[in-house]
């Protein structure tokens, strides 16, 4: 494990700069998020974990969809065919320790 120690002063803002070493070991640049957890009287900072998907294509895809449903706008029913498909996939289980054969387009 790395050890680094750098100072950061606070600004009138309450801000602070984190210094370039530390945001390369935490693999953190612009934009990025870091997390700040209190242990005791020290302050642990990482790199933010989000659960939230960041792609700014599906974020106005997903906030056109939402405005499609709030104005009922473009909406229809599932085809019959695709709802029974749907429908008959609850029932199995999947094994994601399967090997998978053959090629895979990701």
């Amino acid at each position: 494990m790395t050890t680094l120690h750098e100072v950061a002063t606070i600004t009138s803002k309450g801000q602070i700069t984190l210094p370039k070493s530390i945001r390369q070991a935490l693999g953190v640049d612009y934009g990025g998020k870091v997390a700040f957890d209190l242990q005791g009287s020290q302050i642990i900072v990482s790199q933010a974990v989000s659960g939230v998907h960041e792609d700014p294509a599906i974020g106005c895809f997903l906030t056109l969809l939402e405005s499609d449903i709030r104005n009922g706008r473009h909406l229809s029913g599932l085809p019959d065919e695709l709802a029974q498909a749907m429908l008959a996939t609850l029932a199995q289980s999947d094994d994601l320790d399967f090997d998978i054969t053959g090629d895979v387009a990701l």
